[in-house]
């Protein structure tokens, strides 16, 4: 199908210069007006392009850059041989300067602030330790094609391209055993090295139980060990644990006899250090939908009797419907369930932990949360828009953007996370 603006289809190539930056890691173009979002690309080239798709009801074009005709000057010889277009769909910015990645992902932080909360700030994305961007994965899943060979899936593609080393990995994540052997039967295989004991290799479908890690985390002088499964949610940068933890404890500032609601809490890394920061005086209550995640978070938290750990979605402990989900298999799927608080979420709160999934936590819940009345909310994002959504949420519902802190968890990728700070308003 042709774009009606300007008769482009699949497969037309054009020229177009490079003028801004979009959430998702693309560049963005015009070609006789219509909006071109261009992979693999730098704000202020001027690219050859080819056209990959027309975006729905007509409103943009996809496309990938075949030719750097006038190169940014901030452009750099990719460092790993498997990345560029119709390559590696892993990490879609090899091919920018590492200061520079953050440069352009501070301004989507700021840009979705502003555009979908309103909300002027000044963003820097800080690097963890070197900031260099290779080494910088303690997890990797391999996809495996029909051959029993691990590799990568190759950009916007379900291809999967085989490869001896992935750049982005710590020494010895991907190291003899992954890519240099075959797994026939499996559908992906993942490469796992936890901070204390043995690499973990995780081949599926598996019979085998899943087995667990221990990750050890010290932070604001405080060392907790963690058990978590090992094809469980855990932060993939080895030192990202570390800094979100001293970031939110440094945000909420909590004080004995505080009482804490950790929401979307995981196996509790949070809540562990926010158990002890608050005394046996205070009280940490955390929120978890995953059965394994909670089970692993009751054993994290066993030392501390003053935590407790509630099983369930957020939205149905808070009492808040459940958002509408398209197609019959989805409305099944989401039918209503709880209608009343539970009686395990307590009325009012002095400090509130969120942290949810990649779509954020909602008008529903970010209402709940805020009739807590707590003084701060730390908010923990993966996705920028996700976070802008949720801060006009809080905002009408009394809570003031107070600070804001990003970090490059993800190195050569356009992915950000970002921690904010909540205050309630007078």
């Amino acid at each position: 199908m042709a774009d009606p603006r300007t008769g482009l289809a699949a497969g037309a190539e054009v020229e177009v210069e490079v003028t801004g930056w979009a959430h998702g890691g693309l560049g963005v173009a015009r070609h006789d007006g219509q909006v071109v979002f261009v992979a693999h690309t730098i704000p202020g080239e001027r690219v050859r392009v080819r056209i990959r798709e027309l975006g729905p009801q007509g409103r943009y074009l996809r496309a990938e850059a075949i030719e750097v005709l006038a190169p940014s000057p901030h452009r750099v010889p990719a460092p790993c041989p498997w990345a560029g277009p119709g390559r590696c769909g892993g990490c879609d910015l090899q091919h920018i300067a590492v200061d520079h990645q953050r440069v352009l992902k501070a301004g989507v932080v700021r840009e979705q602030l502003a555009r979908l909360a309103g909300t002027e700030v000044e963003v820097t994305v800080e690097p963890l330790g070197s900031g260099a961007g290779a080494a910088s994965r303690t997890r990797i899943e391999y996809a495996v094609d029909a051959a029993g060979r691990a590799g990568l899936r190759r950009s916007r593609s379900h291809d999967i391209m085989p490869i001896d080393e992935c750049l982005l990995g710590m020494p010895g994540v991907d190291g003899p055993g992954v890519l240099d052997r075959g797994w026939p039967g499996a559908t992906s295989v993942a490469a796992v090295l936890p901070s204390t004991g043995a690499r973990v290799i995780l081949p599926e479908p598996t019979a085998l139980r899943t087995p667990t890690v221990t990750e050890r985390v010290t932070a604001a002088g405080m060392t907790h060990d963690f058990t978590v499964a090992a094809s469980g949610f855990w932060q993939i940068h080895p030192l990202a644990p570390t800094a979100f933890v001293e970031t939110v404890l440094g945000f909420l500032d909590p004080q004995p006899g505080d009482r804490v609601l950790d929401l979307y809490a995981g196996v509790g890394l949070f809540a562990a250090f926010l158990a002890e920061a608050v005394t046996p005086l205070g009280q940490v209550i955390a929120v978890e939908s995953d059965p394994q995640a909670c089970s692993h978070a009751k054993g994290n938290l066993r030392a501390y009797r003053n935590a407790l750990v509630v099983p369930g979605r957020v939205d149905d402990l808070f009492g808040v419907p459940r958002p509408k989900r398209r197609g019959a298999a989805a409305q099944r799927a989401s039918r209503p369930r709880r209608s009343v608080r539970s009686g395990l979420i307590p009325d009012r709160a002095d400090l509130v932990v969120l942290d949810p999934p990649r779509s954020g936590a909602g008008p529903g819940v970010c209402r709940a949360v805020a009739s807590l009345g707590a003084r701060r909310i730390a908010y923990v994002a993966c996705d920028p828009a996700a976070l802008a959504r949720d801060t006009a949420y809080l905002r009408e519902a009394g809570y003031a953007l107070a600070g804001v802190r990003a970090f490059d968890a993800f190195p050569m990728t356009h992915h950000v996370e970002t921690i904010a700070l909540f205050a309630r308003q007078p």
